[in-house]
């Protein structure tokens, strides 16, 4: 489903990323971790095309996708859902008029986006806060809202940019036991990175340790938890 090779990105004179390569399958849920710095926001945003990397290349479905420009790249992103740590919600707007945002973007029709709103307020588990307020709402409701917008224009891809860590531990639970849900009823390609190692434990399926801008191992969670290799898998695990 994505592929990347060699990617590499640098920011004044901190080699942010260093000839990173990763495969995620269709379908699974791929989690990245590492310690604060170690370069993982950034690859998530060149992975969802937010940013360019300076070298490497980037596949979807085996198509090239690093060098798509303008309408082409606007058009990929519309298959890719994001959510983060903070939300990123429109204080302007109500639950609903959050959801429906990407869709009157996206050009759709006022009952077609009443509809899709309707049936996401009951997949993330909010249909009684409709007309709520941002104000009004608990973080982890913050969070399903802005799952819900994220699964809008119905995207082949959900990442996940530290999407539990603003959230206490009951809180989290639930969240990923929703990001769980929705990726089985879905079918859903889920990509996340985290420092959480619960997170990972809880949802994924293969997982990536980053340090210092590289991928210093890799395998599934419970061959790299199991008997982790590297120092920076060591000291993720065993903290």
């Amino acid at each position: 489903m994505i592929t990347l090779k060699g990617i590499s990105k640098r920011y004044a004179a901190v080699d942010a990323l260093k000839d990173v390569n990763i495969s995620i399958s269709a379908g699974s849920v791929y989690g990245i971790i590492g310690k604060s710095g170690a370069g993982k926001s950034t690859l998530l945003r060149i992975m969802s095309l937010l940013e360019p990397p300076d070298g490497g290349e980037i596949y979807y479905k085996n198509e090239r996708v690093d060098t798509l420009r303008g309408r082409e790249v606007l058009m990929r992103r519309r298959k890719m859902g994001m959510i983060f740590q903070n939300f990123n919600l429109l204080g302007s707007r109500n639950v609903a008029g959050n959801i429906s945002y990407p869709l009157e973007i996206a050009g759709f029709h006022k009952r077609q986006i009443h509809e899709r709103v309707d049936e996401l307020l009951e997949m993330t588990g909010i249909t009684d806060k409709r007309k709520a307020r941002l104000k009004e709402l608990s973080g982890g409701q913050k969070q399903r809202v802005a799952i819900a917008r994220a699964l809008a224009v119905y995207p082949e891809v959900l990442f996940c940019d530290e999407a539990t860590s603003a959230l206490d531990p009951q809180t989290t639970r639930s969240i990923l036991t929703l990001i769980r849900e929705l990726h089985s009823r879905l079918g859903l390609t889920v990509a996340l990175i985290t420092h959480q190692m619960e997170v990972i434990r809880a949802v994924c399926e293969e997982v990536a340790v980053l340090d210092e801008g590289q991928i210093v191992e890799r395998g599934t969670v419970d061959e790299v938890f199991g008997d982790p290799k590297t120092a920076a898998a060591k000291e993720l695990v065993y903290a």
